[in-house]
């Protein structure tokens, strides 16, 4: 088939100015919620985007594991590319796709670290392999094969048993809410794109794009 030739009409539902949210942290919320109860795969999903100081854009996918008004939370290694590319350049862009709703959410502003306090309280949360994790793989380093992170698995769960603590190069990131992008898709590519752009004064200012 050629790839040219692929088609989908979009026809699940509508975005419109009056039933959105005049507050776009509490209409991603209502959006996430209907992707969860949908039972999409992987709702909580989504493309970070950052810019090295190469001025290159480099994405990877991540998970949203925090969200309130300050703005949404992810955690990862801070001396991967996307820690270095944050700690050179702060600002960043996120992405939700949830196909089966054809909803596209897209986020734009500054990033800064969560505190200890924060990354703490997740870490020991998570999965006993997943904190062993944390510190067995050098995030984004060439290594010479898998057999580099099955040791160091080993070496970390004999040295810390049941009790890894936080590495201190792990934790995690808020992304602060400058814009917002919801896009709804419609029939004959009308598509609904609605922008919430923050305020100097406070609030948002809600406006329709073209698709």
């Amino acid at each position: 088939m050629n790839i040219a030739d692929l088609r989908k009409s979009y026809e699940k539902a509508e975005l419109s100015e009056s039933a959105s949210h005049p507050d776009p942290m509490k209409q991603f919320d209502q959006w996430l919620q209907e992707a969860i109860s949908s039972e999409v795969p992987e709702p909580n999903a989504m493309t970070l985007a950052t810019v090295g100081s190469d001025l290159r854009p480099s994405t990877r996918v991540v998970l949203i594991k925090g969200l309130d008004e300050r703005g949404i939370v992810w955690y990862t290694n801070y001396h991967s590319r996307k820690g270095q590319e944050l700690a050179g350049n702060p600002f960043a862009a996120l992405q939700f796709h949830w196909v089966e709703l054809e909803r596209v959410v897209r986020i734009e502003g500054v990033v800064e670290k969560v505190s200890d306090e924060e990354s703490d309280a997740y870490f020991h949360s998570r999965p006993l392999d997943s904190r062993i994790g944390a510190w067995a793989s050098p995030q984004s380093e060439v290594i010479e094969g898998r057999s580099v992170l099955v040791a160091n698995a080993a070496k970390y769960g004999a040295q810390f048993l049941l009790r890894p603590p936080r590495p201190p190069h792990w934790g995690g990131y808020r992304l602060k809410p400058e814009q917002w992008q919801f896009w709804q898709g419609r029939k004959s590519r009308l598509h609904d794109r609605l922008r919430y752009t923050a305020q100097a004064e406070g609030g948002w200012l809600r406006e329709r794009l073209a698709p």
